[in-house]
Order: C-alpha cells, then sequence, then structure tokens
C-alpha cells in the first residue's frame, strides 16, 4: 500500500524528496516521456537538470512526474490566475446611482451630470434617483422634467432603459451606455 504526502496548500504540488511513490513515469523539462523510473533515478535526473521533480498526477496508476523549475511554474500560475480574474472584473458592469432633487441647483445639477457621463463613457450603468419629501409629493411633475433633462443631456452617450416610475417617495430611472 503506498502512502502519499498531503501537500500544505490544496493548490501545491509535491516536490522532491517529498514524494513517497517507489516509481513514477518521468517526463523530461521539454515536455518529453522519459519513462518509467525509480524515485531515485528520478530525482538525479532533476538534480542533474537543476531542476526540480513535480508530482504532477498521483492518482494514476503510475503516478507522472515532471522534471521543471517549480517557482517559475508557481509564478506564471498565479500570473495567469491573476489575468483571469481582472478579466473577469472588466466583464462585470457596475451600476453607479446618482441622488437627484426636483429642486436641484444649476451647479449641482451639472456637477452629477459631468460625474454621470465619466462613468457612462467607462461602461457603467447610471440609476437616477429622486426621493420626494413633504409637498413634493404632489408635483412629481419636477422630478420627472429633471430626469428628462439630464437624460436629454446624455443622450449622445447612453439611452434611457427605464421611464421614470415612482416607487412610493422615489421615482428612478436607468441609464444605459451606447455600445460603440
Amino acid at each position: 500500500m503506498e502512502v502519499f504526502n498531503i501537500a500544505n496548500n490544496k493548490t501545491d504540488l509535491l516536490i522532491n524528496d517529498k514524494i513517497n511513490v517507489a516509481e513514477v513515469l518521468v517526463i523530461g523539462p521539454n515536455g518529453e516521456q522519459v519513462g518509467i523510473k525509480s524515485i531515485t533515478d528520478a530525482l538525479t535526473l532533476a538534480n542533474y537538470a537543476q531542476l526540480d521533480l513535480v508530482l504532477i498526477s498521483p492518482n494514476a496508476t503510475v503516478p507522472v512526474c515532471k522534471i521543471m523549475d517549480y517557482n517559475k511554474f508557481k509564478y506564471e500560475k498565479n500570473k495567469k490566475e491573476k489575468d483571469a480574474l481582472k478579466k473577469q472584473r472588466a466583464s462585470q458592469v457596475e451600476i453607479k446611482e446618482f441622488r437627484l432633487s426636483p429642486v436641484i441647483d444649476v451647479g449641482d445639477f451639472e456637477t452629477k451630470l459631468k460625474n454621470a457621463k465619466k462613468y457612462l463613457e467607462k461602461g457603467d450603468k447610471v440609476k437616477l434617483s429622486i426621493r420626494f419629501k413633504g409637498r413634493q409629493m404632489a408635483h412629481t411633475e419636477l422630478g420627472q422634467e429633471v430626469m428628462e433633462r439630464f437624460a436629454d443631456r446624455v443622450k449622445d452617450i447612453a439611452t434611457l432603459a427605464s421611464k421614470p416610475n415612482m416607487d412610493g417617495r422615489v421615482m428612478t430611472c436607468m441609464l444605459v451606455p451606447i455600445k460603440k
């Protein structure tokens, strides 16, 4: 019965002296199949090449080891994982919310418009919301005008995905960037 050492980390592979099997199928540093060797012969081959002996497939009928630079292998593997994570993040579209007011001042309106344009150009969706307070509920059309004016000012880079609609005291609408 053969017993395998368990690596410290689940992603770590067993290397060099940590491999506890009698015979292994050895794959050379250039991918060529060297053949079935005893573990001592395989370690000698790896030392001669000044590389590591790495247990690639421990569950095969004859465990498979490859002669490689283990640190370089781990570095490239981590690099690939980070690149995949970056691509995954880049493909996710964020929703940025901007709160407006039915009686918003011109300066505040322009500032929020400028910031919203930045996000829309970057490819993010923008959600506009207006909360009505007290007597403002009697004049929800003022909030709708503000939203329509906002959407009209960004119509060259975004479209109105949903018309302004009321949900309790809050009116919301969504702007989606135009695909190029």
